[in-house]
């Protein structure tokens, strides 16, 4: 795989930035650089809006087959370059290489193919009585995407805009960049429009500002921290744009008084640490029932101890590094945090793994006897920590999984599917998982309160792109 990504992807050709501004990329495995992209600046994003604005007054025009066949076209090649997209995130992020290959890489492939399954039944237009309700583009939409899951962010943002008949301007993050570059390529082969697909890598201060403040984009659909998704709101109402936002969470995971303990518990111990626990849906804080606690801990201190974690070329590991040197030493500090406020420390702890010297590697860690408002139970981590809360009633459970700022994700595990859902729906928040399902990727994702705005996947991401038109008068 290439290792130089310097150029930018502007009006149908990778250009050169206008500064030379290089950035080394680091394998968070081996701390070591292995390739090397540019930071843009806004005059940057100034010629790719510039582009992207002169090309939605010809793509919003395109028919919805038009707009199918590149998406099909996408989706071919998208399978063409599968591994060269996993061996991107695998190094950039330290993935484990077979979850880079069964979760990340296939969560482009998957998003698209389900996009595409929505889009054919998309009914764009409404009939009211004399009065059409019509879904057109929204216009010219900048894209802001995170480190954590590159392809499928990048996809549920770029397919539906695609779909809708918008034109963009994309941001990968700078720390995980080089699966959007290879995304660019495959965006290139497929033969999209001058101007309809821009990307400019780039840091948040710099090229998201621009982005999102920028007087000729219409929309930010943005993903990332609670604090980074405020600047952009505030960048972003001085011209009133549409900003949707999916942001951090705090998710929790009840162990309702009936469940299957061995199951529920050490499934939910394998859901936190996912993706190394950098998932901002993970079940990071697990509620059980008081009289089970210690008997859940038990479970959970012997999955935390059977996860293999290791080289991400290993086809065995199971738990990588965190992605940066920032991100190892805010987990560490919260790690120690918890022992200082008194949780009992189940599995892991501070420091690396035995003989794991090298790289952003950390204990897979288990907390039990964790109490409302310690910080492990407060802050999202995003590393492989779990908590572990008792409670003593389920309307207590509810109340301490409601007790938070966030609100992306909630889960309930148990065998009376009554409860479970009445449980589910007192859960605010805006995906709830019932006994660990499969993944559905047409259900909508996205979050209350300090979880952000706005909804991804499916139809559902498409309606984020569109603005609602009613043409009163129009006739029978």
């Amino acid at each position: 795989m290439a290792s130089d990504y310097r150029k930018f992807y502007i009006d149908g050709a990778f250009v050169d930035p206008i500064e030379a501004r290089p950035l080394g990329v680091i394998n968070p495995a081996t701390e070591q650089v292995f390739a090397t992209i540019s930071l843009g600046s806004a005059q940057d994003v100034d010629r790719a809006v510039a582009a992207a604005r002169t090309a939605f007054e010809t793509f919003s025009q395109t028919t919805r087959d038009e707009r199918l066949a590149l998406l099909e076209r996408m989706l071919e090649i998208y399978k063409r370059r599968y591994e060269d997209m996993a061996q991107a995130i695998s190094q950039e992020m330290g993935s484990p290489i077979a979850r880079a290959r069964d979760s990340q890489a296939f969560a482009g492939q998957g998003h698209l193919e389900a996009l595409i399954e929505s889009f054919k039944a998309f009914a764009f237009d409404e009939k009211r009585g004399t009065t059409v309700v019509t879904h057109e583009p929204v216009g010219v939409v900048a894209l802001i995407t995170p480190w954590n899951w590159p392809m499928n962010q990048i996809m549920c943002k770029v397919a539906p805009a695609l779909a809708a008949g918008c034109t963009m301007v994309l941001k990968p993050s700078e720390i995980a960049p080089i699966s959007g570059m290879v995304f660019a390529e495959i965006m290139h082969e497929a033969g999209v429009p001058k101007g309809v697909f821009n990307l400019v890598n780039g840091t948040g201060p710099d090229v998201g500002a621009a982005m999102s403040s920028h007087p000729d984009i219409d929309m930010v659909s943005f993903t990332g921290s609670t604090r980074a998704g405020t600047d952009v709101a505030r960048n972003a109402a001085a011209t009133v744009k549409r900003v949707a936002q999916e942001l951090g969470g705090k998710s929790a995971n009840i162990v309702l008084p009936d469940a299957d303990l061995e199951q529920a518990v050490s499934q939910g111990v394998l859901g936190c640490f996912g993706n190394t626990g950098q998932s901002c849906d993970a079940p990071t804080r697990m509620l059980v029932p008081a009289n089970k606690h210690d008997a859940a801990l038990e479970i959970a201190r012997k999955t935390a101890l059977a996860v293999v974690t290791g080289d991400p070329r290993d086809e065995a590991t199971e738990l990588g590094p965190l992605v940066s040197d920032v991100q190892f030493n805010k987990v560490q500090a919260l790690i120690e945090a918890g022992i200082a406020e008194g949780a009992t420390l189940v599995a892991g702890g501070p420091g690396k793994p035995d003989g794991l010297n090298a790289g952003y590697f950390v204990k897979p860690t288990v907390f039990g006897n964790v109490q409302p408002g310690m910080r492990i139970e407060r802050e999202e981590i995003f590393g492989p920590v779990l908590a572990i809360i008792p409670y003593e009633t389920v309307e207590q459970a509810i109340a301490i999984a409601n007790d938070t700022p966030y609100g992306l994700a909630a889960y309930v595990q148990g065998t009376d599917m009554a409860e479970a859902r009445r449980v589910a729906r007192r859960l605010r928040a805006g995906a709830i998982q019932i006994n660990y399902p499969d993944w559905d990727l047409f259900a909508p994702f996205g979050g209350y309160k300090q979880s952000g705005n706005g909804r991804e996947y499916a139809d559902f991401g498409l309606r984020d792109f569109m603005e609602i038109k009613g043409i009163i008068g129009y006739g029978d």
